[in-house]
């Protein structure tokens, strides 16, 4: 057989690079499968799904994994297998990008189970792949039989030297003062993530306008694809929709309706409201078992609250809409009351409690040397990070019980909005390994912008030079029939329930993190827009909240946490401050209880020594000094005569050795060395130069008792 011949479409980039996406060459048993390349990048997509749903099943469940090959940037695997194994979180939250912005575009009466597998089977140093894998999942749909409401793709758009670029190189985006990633329709903006330099609202609105202009040329590339393959793609399975009980339902909205009405305008909080809404239910099922007697099924309270929650939906939304009430008694534009707390752990470096509502984070920051950075190895980078935030949801927060089997997707992709928010601003100069640990200790809406608030004032209380005091707030919309109504500091059941949430994080200045996910179709710009001027207003009252527990940053580090000073020392002297086999370093960090790193940068060796010790810090800094000095020629220095031959004096000073020549012991001759100095004797020397026969130093006694003006003795 000879080669397959691929289906493949072409388009250009606005930065002129050509994509392809193709079909019929690779993983053909799969119900969808296309490879995107971009010079040398490729992304592998496949799609399977099941052919029917599973018994009773009522949700949908799709899981999306991205995963890079090593091989395919000519790596392999650091870790102890040598293989790819678990998802990093780089691959998480790519994979994370990817599902939110497909999930809302399936039908809600499919529920058969969908896998999609993303594999970067070639890599390379210019292009990001984050920004073209929901492309290629997106194309391996349009190709299958799978109902799916698209096509859709992601654009990178960076705001760099003040022009807006669509998927930029990686090497530019250090300079980015906007970065974000936009998915979208053909018609609608699905999902937007990234971050900001303190970025301006209209500054995000324009980069999103010119990435969903982008992303239709990507839509309209899939088409074509879809029509060239033809009824495979075109022909899509029918979708069967889930049996519902009429009658039941309508019982459930006799039933329940006023009582949830009740409910919803009770300005309740979220256990009061929740027993609520759960004894409406069970008075309903209750009442429903006695009324159908030997004909009620033990089925029938599962669907009963099925049809339930749709209806406390809908009667929610309206009662928001309608009648301008939240489920908690707040305004729209209203904030929930908070209250802040610093220096909370005594034994931490630097901790706070913000609470906000009833959303409570306890943060906690360490400070670390360079060997606690955290090594990230991924196929295409490979570096060490110094600002590490790991977020913690237990199930307490929320009144539930789960086991404990570490952070989840959710967890990795609410620590990364939250360390993306305030890495913006924190000091070029830290010499420290940061790292910020939030546990959720109680949740009812946004815990991810309590960790970046709680995480700010951590870092104030523990003396970090922080630009500016950074705070997030999760904000909310339902629109129906014309109305429209913007919710600020969003509950978590007005985060089910609305059509768009998202999260604007930022100073006083400017916006540094945002997060969108956009459930309706046609919102328009200037909405939106309104929308990011409300949050702005409720992050600066969070803020100005924020300042009543500290408003500037301490002026110094807790007195038990570690000192650090970085000296730089000729790449020279690397050598001699490690000692053969490590020995010296080691040897000093033993006698003084100190960390001690080095690192070449630029032709030099960066030293940082840490130590939680003054005393041992200063010593540490003098050891290391003695080995790297490199006296300047005219300088005096204090030695001590170690050895005393008939030619001169052998001195030491500052870890260096040299002699004094006896003719330049004194102004005057000198005869005898021993009738001016003696061994162990402290004097002055100055250095004169370098002896060009031998290299030696050159020193002199003499001439630092010398007058300078008339180079006469200085008298007694």
């Amino acid at each position: 057989m000879g080669n397959i011949i691929p289906t493949s479409v072409n388009f250009k980039l606005p930065n002129g690079k050509q994509v392809t996406i193709e079909t019929g060459k690779l993983a053909t048993l799969a119900h969808g499968s296309a490879m995107v390349k971009i010079e040398n990048t490729m992304i592998l997509a496949t799609v399977v799904a099941a052919q029917k749903p599973k018994e009773g099943q009522d949700f949908f469940p799709l899981s999306v994994d991205y995963q890079e090959k090593f091989a395919g940037n000519g790596k392999i695997p650091g870790n102890f297998f040598r293989r790819e194994s678990k998802l990093s979180d780089y691959e998480v939250l790519i994979s994370r990008l990817v599902d939110r912005a497909i999930r809302p575009l399936f039908d809600d009466e499919f529920v058969n189970e969908v896998q999609i597998m993303l594999s970067l089977i070639s890599g390379d140093s210019q292009n990001m792949p984050d920004c073209y894998a929901a492309l290629a999942a997106s194309a391996a749909l349009a190709v299958s039989d799978i109902p799916f409401n698209g096509p859709i793709s992601e654009v990178r758009v960076a705001k760099i030297k003040g022009e807006f670029v669509v998927n930029p190189n990686r090497q530019d985006l250090p300079n980015a003062e906007l970065d974000i990633i936009i998915a979208a329709t053909m018609e609608n903006v699905m999902m937007v993530e990234g971050q900001g330099t303190e970025c301006q609202e209209h500054d995000l609105i324009t980069a999103i306008k010119i990435g969903h202009d982008a992303i239709k040329v990507h839509c309209q590339a899939q088409l074509d694809l879809a029509a060239m393959v033809g009824e495979k793609a075109t022909v899509k399975r029918t979708v069967t929709p889930l049996p519902v009980n009429e009658e039941l339902k309508d019982k459930v909205a006799k039933g329940c309706t006023d009582k949830i009405y009740a409910v919803a305008r009770s300005a309740s909080d979220k256990m009061t409201r929740k027993k609520a809404f759960d004894k409406v239910i069970e008075e309903f099922n209750t009442a429903l078992q006695a009324e159908m007697g030997e004909n009620y099924e033990s089925s029938m309270a599962g669907e009963a609250t099925k049809y339930f929650d749709k209806l406390k939906k809908k009667i929610v939304r309206s009662v928001i809409l309608n009648e301008g009430l939240r489920l908690d008694g707040r305004k729209y534009d209203e904030v929930r009351p908070i209250w802040c707390e610093v220096d909370y752990l005594p034994s931490a470096h630097g901790s706070a409690i913000f609470n906000r509502g009833e959303t409570q984070s306890l943060t906690s920051l360490t400070l670390g040397s360079k060997t606690d950075t955290l090594l990230i190895d991924n196929s295409l980078e490979n570096y060490y990070e110094k600002f590490i935030l790991h977020y913690n949801f237990p199930a307490f927060s929320v009144g539930e019980i789960k086991p404990n089997r570490g952070p989840g997707r959710r967890e990795v992709g609410h620590a990364n909005l939250a360390a993306r928010s305030l890495r913006q601003v924190l000091p070029s100069d830290n010499p420290y390994t940061l790292r910020i640990v939030s546990d959720i200790l109680e949740s009812n809406g946004s815990s991810s912008m309590a960790t970046v608030c709680a995480g700010s004032l951590a870092l104030m209380d523990a003396g970090i030079k922080i630009k500016a005091p950074v705070s997030g707030i999760a904000m909310g919309m339902i629109a129906e029939d014309g109305n429209v109504a913007i919710l600020s500091d969003i509950l978590g059941d007005e985060d089910a329930l609305g059509d768009m949430d998202f999260k604007v994080t930022g100073t006083e200045k400017g916006i540094t993190g945002c997060q969108m996910d956009i459930k309706i179709d046609g919102l328009p710009y200037e909405m939106l827009e309104k929308a990011l001027l409300q949050a702005k207003a409720g992050r600066i009252h969070i803020l100005n909240e924020m300042k009543k527990a500290i408003s500037e940053v301490r002026a110094d580090l807790k007195p038990h946490a570690p000192r650090m000073v970085e000296i730089s020392i000729d790449k020279s002297f690397i050598g001699a401050v490690i000692g053969p086999g490590g020995k010296i370093i080691q040897d000093i960090q033993a006698r003084t209880g100190t960390i001690i790193t080095i690192e070449e940068v630029d032709e030099r060796g960066i030293v940082s020594v840490m130590s939680s010790n003054g005393d041992g810090l200063k010593r540490a800094l003098e050891e290391i000094d003695k080995i790297t000095f490199t006296p300047t020629v005219g300088d005096t220095y204090d030695a001590i005569v170690e050895s005393i031959m008939e030619y001169g004096a052998f001195v030491k000073f500052k870890g260096k050795s040299g002699l004094v020549h006896i003719s330049e012991i004194a102004p005057n001759k000198v005869d005898k060395i021993t009738d001016v100095m003696s061994v162990g004797d402290t004097i002055s020397v100055k250095y004169i130069g370098t002896d060009p026969k031998t290299g030696k130093m050159r020193l002199s006694r003499k001439a630092t008792m010398l007058n300078p003006r008339d180079n006469k003795p200085k008298e007694a």
